[in-house]
């Protein structure tokens, strides 16, 4: 079956869905969340269990370029610590899918979302002083990246949202710019890779759509080189501002449709 036909695409949405694959690479090299943006543009163009796994390829390619870009920023033993809950919440997530309707999965994650954003900028907004990366080796701290990996691997696996949630636990960490792009960098490619075989199992990644995503990817490249371009332009208090903006208005998106 021809893959531009295969769910009767126009040229006006696929317009779209290149339009969302160029934010795509901007939110993985500067504005990391706004992809949540993307999740709404694919499940509005495409039927909502599809749209999640045409969108899963066109993220990995995302993450590429964000690694190849800032490999030196990763803060590798924040991964360690939160790789064994994520795994528990893609596990999750997989039993989520095979019983939810798109309508429970959108709520709950589009209330997962506003509440994360809420907490954050609380936290930034009562905080004395900054916290350090360093700081999940104290049990607070594995507490809170085990919570997090859950609450991410989840929201990952049901709809690709789990950006957001990475994001307000690295600035409530406290990572810079550069080492927030870096961790969630390697820690997306990562995951997005191992959640391949759960989303071919349950039928969401097939040929026709692998074949959509190779004419996406040719979009993702661009707004990859926009996103290195604003982020060195870009100061850190308006960094975590437009974090948190992205997030709520991801959820919020989730939560009106």
């Amino acid at each position: 079956m021809n893959t531009m036909t295969l769910w009767h695409i126009s040229l006006p949405e696929f317009a779209a869905l290149a339009f969302a694959a160029l934010l795509v690479g901007f939110s993985k090299t500067a504005v990391s969340g706004a992809n949540t943006v993307s999740l709404a543009i694919f499940a509005a163009v495409l039927p909502a269990r599809a749209s999640t796994g045409v969108l899963l390829p066109v993220l990995i390619v995302g993450d590429v370029l964000a690694v190849l870009t800032y490999r030196r920023h990763a803060h590798w033993p924040t991964l360690w610590r939160l790789f064994p809950a994520v795994a528990a919440g893609v596990v999750l997530g997989t039993v989520f899918l095979l019983w939810a309707d798109d309508g429970i999965v959108r709520t709950s994650i589009g209330v997962i979302l506003l509440m994360m954003a809420a907490v954050t900028w609380w936290r930034r907004r009562t905080a004395e002083k900054e916290d350090d990366p360093d700081g999940v080796t104290t049990r607070a701290g594995r507490v809170k990246a085990r919570s997090y990996g859950v609450l991410g691997g989840f929201t990952t696996m049901v709809a690709n949202a789990g950006g957001p949630v990475m994001s307000m636990y690295l600035l409530s960490a406290g990572f810079r710019k550069l080492g927030f792009l870096g961790t969630s960098a390697f820690f997306f490619l990562i995951v997005n890779v191992s959640k391949v075989p759960f989303s071919v199992g349950l039928g969401l990644i097939d040929g026709p759509s692998l074949l959509l995503d190779a004419a996406l990817a040719l979009f993702v490249l661009p707004g990859a080189l926009l996103g290195k371009w604003a982020v060195n332009r870009i100061n850190q208090r308006l960094f975590e501002q437009l974090v948190i903006a992205a997030t709520v208005v991801g959820g919020a998106q989730l939560l009106i449709r």
